[in-house]
């Protein structure tokens, strides 16, 4: 049988790594990225060396900017003309309001716009791949987030902790909504999100020093059994925790909120539809 491809963003080290670890085992063709070459250089060592005769790729990109997105998408597109797993996993959490080349705030770029932009530009290989899965993962912190639009990336007042907080509900927005858009379409892919529990990664150990996560592949798990169990066969627009549906905010289940952030995204994408 031909081997599924999945594209994971982040996926150098931390949960991302893990989930490439289990879906190569699985005998997935992965598509890692990162922003060091040096670090996928490692990543990709590490996997051949755990999954001898796997079929790994890495794809080096920037994700705070729209031109290395686009690269990315090209480079993807370029190696396979399907994609059955497109899984965003990439984040950031900072403390002080800082901007990208392009003058979009850090948090808002990376943890949103970027997973927004990719999935737009790879749609044609994963509909070639027929049932498709794109999985974003957010946080239970999306609980916490709000979408003030005269506020999206801070530009009136910024606080570190808000702004991830803020991503994660973008990230649940987006994700169901793109799950409504694809029905109504007619197409297979489906589109669902996930909290990854609270992990002992990098994020976790630079933003709340001391607090002591659960193991990677407890955080991996979810975004694995999202990737590739049959159970989830044609289940779209839901959000998981610990690999069963949870309940997401109400926010995240407002219909008109969900279209007005859509078109939000789409211009500061530059994206047409």
């Amino acid at each position: 049988m031909t081997p599924k491809i999945a594209l994971i963003t982040g996926s150098t080290d931390g949960i991302g790594k893990q989930t490439a670890l289990e879906l190569a085992r699985q005998g997935f063709e992965v598509l890692l990225h990162g922003r060091s070459p040096e670090r996928g250089a490692a990543a990709l060592a590490e996997l051949r060396a755990a999954v001898p005769g796997a079929t790994l790729a890495y794809f080096n990109a920037d994700l705070s900017s729209p031109l290395e997105i686009q690269g990315l998408a090209w480079q993807v597109q370029e190696r396979t003309s399907r994609l059955d797993v497109l899984l965003h996993n990439a984040g950031v959490s900072v403390q002080k309001r800082s901007l990208t080349g392009g003058g979009l705030e850090l948090t808002f770029a990376v943890n949103h716009l970027a997973p927004f932009m990719l999935t737009h530009l790879l749609l044609d290989a994963l509909k070639a791949a027929g049932q498709a899965r794109i999985i974003t993962v957010s946080s239970s912190a999306h609980t916490g987030g709000k979408i003030e639009f005269d506020n999206l990336q801070g530009e009136r007042h910024f606080d570190g902790w808000q702004a991830y907080c803020d991503s994660k509900l973008m990230n649940v927005l987006f994700a169901f909504e793109l799950a409504e858009r694809l029905s109504a379409a007619g197409s297979r892919a489906t589109s669902n999100c996930l909290h990854p529990g609270v992990i002992a990664t990098k994020l976790l150990r630079s933003s709340f020093p001391g607090i002591t996560g659960a193991s990677l592949v407890e955080g991996a798990q979810t975004s694995v059994y999202l990737a590739s169990s049959p159970e989830v066969d044609g289940v779209s627009g839901r959000y998981f925790r610990k690999m069963r549906p949870a309940e997401a905010s109400l926010m995240a289940n407002d219909a008109s909120l969900r279209k007005r952030f859509w078109d939000t995204s789409l211009r500061l994408a530059g994206l047409s539809g």
